[in-house]
């Protein structure tokens, strides 16, 4: 799936990969966040972190009529608040979406698919 943008000059189309690139790049700059997800964490393994080339399967973008609907599957350090580390992440990818493509998110869902112990070796 790729979104569309109009604009004077014409048609900008972009791929959900560039968009999944953009949005774990944010995600995990921050703060509390072990590492990204996957979506389908049944058959992908719910234990595996995904690294910087499989951010497309911790993130579900979406076209809406004002905007693009994102979705971000997040694996969140012990002991961090869970609902501060998640309004982290939807205040950070709004604002790398709007500063990086000129894309505005219409809403950002984070969905917290486990919590894992952080290793201070």
């Amino acid at each position: 799936m790729s979104v569309q943008m109009n604009n004077e000059f014409g048609t900008i189309e972009m791929s959900s990969d560039v968009i999944s690139t953009v949005v774990g790049g944010a995600t995990t700059e921050i703060f509390g966040i072990v590492g990204m997800a996957s979506r389908k964490h049944v058959r992908d393994g719910i234990n595996e972190i995904l690294n910087r080339d499989n951010y497309s399967r911790g993130v579900v973008v979406r076209q809406e009529d004002d905007g693009i609907a994102v979705d971000v599957y997040i694996v969140v350090s012990y002991g961090t608040k869970i609902t501060e580390v998640s309004k982290n992440v939807q205040e950070r990818v709004r604002y790398q979406l709007e500063h990086d493509l000129g894309i505005v998110a219409a809403s950002v869902n984070v969905f917290v698919q486990g919590v894992r112990v952080q290793n201070d070796i």
